[in-house]
């Protein structure tokens, strides 16, 4: 009790003496003016330009008491309620008293206050001038300190901040206690008003740990520029600066470290020599066994269905047992009967097909003893197909239902209902040395034109077969059509890269005289758009005298050639996969081509006129794209499932195409009704080369390379909601296979139910 009281004496002595030395300093400093104090605390404390060392961005200005303020304990506060001051000095009071905090950190400077009036004046001359004092010239201490404690104001360390996602505040404090997130997150409208307005926005970071916004200095930038551009951080680091080698290639004369080597290293170890005969040991009493080297060569095979139950699958509503291999027969035999074995003619049939296509997927072979039977080289292949059998099989049962087959069978009309329709073989047309490639009947229909390998073309006679004419055109002709317009009498060849324009005079003199007139239009001045590409030249002399009247030359070679419903515009086709030029359309009336296409949109076949309207057919490899001549646009593009188009015929209705493909199909085409085929058939055995409409009558043809000639019945009804009927009526034989072709061409007579074929054995028939 007596060392307390001693201690309480001792500490209000300590006191006293301190509110002794405050009063006598403050009756001096009362006798100031506002003015001069005013300028005493600028010089003292300078903390105008000073930032708030509590974190507080208001300045501190300096009163009498924040002088004395670092002097006094923190439990000094109380004294300042005895201070007498004037009315000015209770004003500024609340403004200059500094936080305790605060007050630590701020030097108190006895000079200043004992200044002389005199001094300060020259002093407040010096500032005018713009000089500096020594007060002002000396730094704060604390402007560049750096602490680490200090920076970190949230002491949760290094961890992802999302855990605290679901929490009100984002850690705590030095002091424990808890950072509270900012009240109301920024929205992306408020990030785009920032954006807008902020100009430190571009250097403005947030800070996940605090939640608070950073701006970054110019040094901080500087060195975030230098890092993103891979340079080094420090600015004055030269990283060329030359190496200390430590060691080269020169011998030193002493070694880098001489020590001998301890006497351990060449002796013994004695605690290893315990640890071994201890495991050894271990291994002899059988504590420690040994590791056994698997064998990894074998695998671990086990058997996947081994714990199932059978009963279990058994008891399955929907379960199917896996389909089996069906037994080996005669042809896998190692000495098949010679029946099994393949003719010369069978393997290069088996070798020909598709491997979906093959009866077996291998070749019977027969050896003298099975010692001679090599390993089966598709052995893993048929392994591998056999897996993929029993992954793949449909496991669905599916109700068997009793029906008649008959039943199935479509209700068709009998072929003797749908006469007439050609039957029997009439006439044969014989002349040609070489391939028939193409026929075509005139309008009238009383003759027929050939076109053939053997370079002529021949006119016959429909009705009684006579070759009236022959004009030696100089090259095979690949393709020929007749004018269909009754008032002229005109025939286009397609002869290697040329067409030729023919006034074989066939008709009466009205005719003649209206062709010779749609020949001799004048030619328009630039009239290709293709320069060079095409061009137009009359003939003379013994072609003249031929009946061949105008050449067109085309820069590749001329596949086919179509005429319009109007006879006036020609269309001709030269397929090539390397250009746009595949199509040309031509008008004989003022002797112009154009060529209607600017891209190769695939390899061309084969093209036709609408029958009606202004639309143009372009068959490609695989599909039909129906353009609009008027809007120039296409309208339409069918895809015929086929591998490659062959022919194309369009019904006079308009409304109906069917196209041969060298895939032995024939696809009929409802334009109203889908761009898919309506009907495929697959009648014919080889590819179809031709096929064809008749104008008048419900029939189309195709014809083969299988040398038959099928005539269907298609009748197409105004009602749209009635689909056509399509019922194939007659087989018609006669030409022979010549090197693998059969019949190449095939059109119907325009007035009669009749149709002509041509052949690869030099001959045209007529089946009536």
């Amino acid at each position: 009790m007596e060392g307390r009281s001693s201690n309480m004496r001792s500490h209000d002595q300590k006191e006293e003496t301190k509110k002794e030395g405050m009063k006598k300093v403050q009756e001096k400093t009362k006798k100031r003016s506002k003015e001069e104090d005013e300028e005493e605390e600028e010089e003292i404390f300078n903390l105008k330009d000073k930032p708030a060392l509590g974190g507080e961005d208001e300045d501190l200005s300096d009163s009498d008491d924040s002088v004395f303020s670092g002097l006094e304990d923190s439990g000094s506060d109380s004294d300042d309620e005895d201070e007498e001051d004037d009315d000015e000095e209770e004003e500024d009071d609340d403004k200059l008293i500094p936080d305790p905090e605060q007050t630590e950190q701020i030097e108190f400077n006895p000079d200043a206050v004992l200044q002389t009036p005199e001094e300060k004046k020259k002093k407040k001359k010096k500032k005018k001038e713009g000089g500096v004092t020594e007060g002002e010239k000396k730094e704060d201490e604390y402007q560049h300190d750096s602490s680490d404690e200090e920076d970190i104001r949230n002491t949760v360390g290094n961890i992802p901040m999302e855990w605290y996602k679901d929490f009100p505040h984002i850690g705590y404090d030095l002091d424990g206690k808890k950072i509270l997130k900012p009240i109301r997150n920024k929205d992306e409208l408020d990030e785009f008003l920032d954006k807008m307005e902020n100009p430190d926005y571009w250097r403005t970071v947030h800070d996940k740990q605090t939640g608070s916004d950073i701006i970054l200095s110019d040094e901080q930038v500087a060195l975030v520029n230098r890092l993103q551009k891979g340079q080094f951080g420090d600015v004055n680091f030269n990283e060329y600066q030359p190496t200390v080698e430590f060691f080269s290639n020169d011998v030193m004369i002493h070694p880098v470290t001489n020590r001998p080597a301890d006497k351990r290293s060449f002796i013994p170890s004695l605690i290893e020599k315990e640890k071994v005969s201890k495991l050894v040991h271990a291994i002899k009493m059988g504590w420690i066994k040994p590791r056994r080297v698997q064998d990894d060569t074998r695998g671990n095979f086990y058997d996947l269905w081994a714990s199932e139950d059978t009963s279990i699958l058994a008891r399955h509503r929907m379960h199917l047992p896996a389909p089996k291999i069906p037994l080996p027969g005669h042809h896998e035999s190692y000495n098949p009967p010679p029946e099994y074995l393949f003719t010369e003619e069978e393997l290069a049939l088996w070798e020909q097909q598709d491997p979906s296509d093959r009866k077996w997927p291998f070749v019977p072979k027969r050896f003298s003893s099975l010692r001679q039977v090599p390993a089966f080289p598709r052995f893993l292949h048929e392994r591998f197909e056999r897996c993929l059998d029993l992954y793949l099989c449909p496991r669905q049962r599916k109700m068997r239902v009793n029906v008649n087959p008959e039943d199935l069978i479509p209700k068709l009309p009998k072929p003797k209902d749908l006469q007439p329709f050609p039957t029997t073989q009439s006439l044969v047309y014989r002349g040609h040395s070489g391939l028939v490639r193409s026929i075509s009947v005139s309008p009238s229909g009383q003759w027929l034109a050939s076109g053939s390998d053997d370079a002529s073309v021949r006119f016959w006679e429909v009705c009684s077969s006579r070759c009236l004419k022959t004009v030696q055109v100089g090259g095979a002709v690949k393709s020929i059509a007749w004018n269909p317009n009754p008032s002229v009498c005109l025939l286009a060849v397609a002869v290697d890269s040329m067409v030729l324009i023919l006034s074989p005079s066939l008709a009466d003199k009205q005719v003649v005289s209206s062709s010779e007139r749609l020949l001799s239009g004048p030619q328009e001045a630039g009239s290709t758009e293709e320069a060079g590409t095409v061009t137009w030249s009359d003939t003379e002399g013994e072609e003249l005298n031929q009946g061949i009247r105008l050449k067109i030359q085309h820069p590749k070679a001329v596949h086919q050639v179509a005429w319009h419903a109007k006879g006036d515009y020609l269309a001709s086709v030269m397929p090539d996969h390397s250009s746009h030029l595949q199509v040309f359309i031509h008008q004989l009336s003022k002797r112009r081509s154009q060529n209607p296409f600017r891209k190769n949109k695939g390899l061309v076949q084969c093209v036709s006129f609408h029958p009606l309207r202004p639309y143009f057919f372009v068959a490609t490899q695989r599909s039909v794209r129906i353009y609009n001549l008027v809007k120039q646009e296409m309208t339409k593009k069918l895809q015929a499932n086929s591998k490659w188009i062959s022919s194309m015929a369009v019904h006079p209705g308009g409304d109906h195409v069917i196209c041969g493909s060298y895939d032995c199909r024939l696809s009929w085409f409802d334009l109203d009704l889908s761009t898919k085929p309506y009907k495929m058939l697959r009648h014919h055995k080889k590819a179809v080369r031709g096929v064809a409409y008749h104008r008048s009558y419900p029939l189309f043809a195709s014809a083969s390379d299988d040398g038959s000639v099928i005539v269907c019945h298609g009748t197409v009804y105004n009602d749209l909601l009635q689909n056509p009927l399509i019922v194939p009526v007659k087989v018609l034989r006669g030409h022979v296979i010549t090197h693998d072709l059969g019949v190449l061409d095939v059109t119907f007579h325009p007035t009669q139910p009749w149709v002509f074929s041509s052949g690869a054995d030099a001959t045209i028939r007529l089946f009536t």
